[in-house]
């Protein structure tokens, strides 16, 4: 004969599963009801600039730095370029950064004429938008850090 607490221990095992299932904070009506609804655009509204959407449709040779490439711009862009670019691309610009050495092909060279020949414009549009493993950074960068960024670059070139 099965001892009883063997029978008893056996039930709990069973059963012990079932409470396993939890709900996420994010599933429960309380939180829902404190969360706004985006309102409803007015219909027949479409952007008519700004946004990715626009910026993919844009000539980038067509595109023009908003910002003069001042002392302050220059600032700007080092310090985006050090919170977003230095990992991969290193402290030079060069493509040496500590995260972009696991890269196959390498970061490129930012400060090499086959990236600075290129106008603002296309610049900025492979900056947001990305190309080959270069990642979008619309999404993450504001939009003028990343014309900063141009002008820091830009500047680099000016030093060497």
């Amino acid at each position: 004969m099965i001892h009883p607490l063997l029978r008893v221990l056996t039930l709990l095992l069973l059963l012990a599963p079932g409470g396993c299932d939890y709900g996420r904070m994010y599933d429960q009506e309380s939180v829902r009801t404190h969360e706004k609804k985006m309102p409803e655009p007015p219909s027949g509204t479409i952007p008519f600039s700004g946004g990715i959407e626009v910026l993919s449709r844009s000539d980038p040779k067509a595109l023009k730095n908003p910002a003069p490439p001042t002392a302050s711009e220059v600032s700007r862009g080092k310090a985006a370029y050090f919170n977003y670019c230095v990992h991969c691309h290193g402290p030079r610009a060069d493509g040496r950064g500590t995260v972009g050495q696991s890269f196959a092909p390498l970061p490129t060279n930012l400060t090499g004429p086959e990236v600075l020949t290129q106008t603002d414009g296309e610049l900025y549009y492979k900056i947001s938008l990305g190309y080959g493993r270069h990642p979008a950074l619309a999404t993450t960068v504001a939009e003028a850090d990343r014309w900063a960024v141009i002008h820091y670059l830009r500047s680099l070139k000016d030093k060497s």
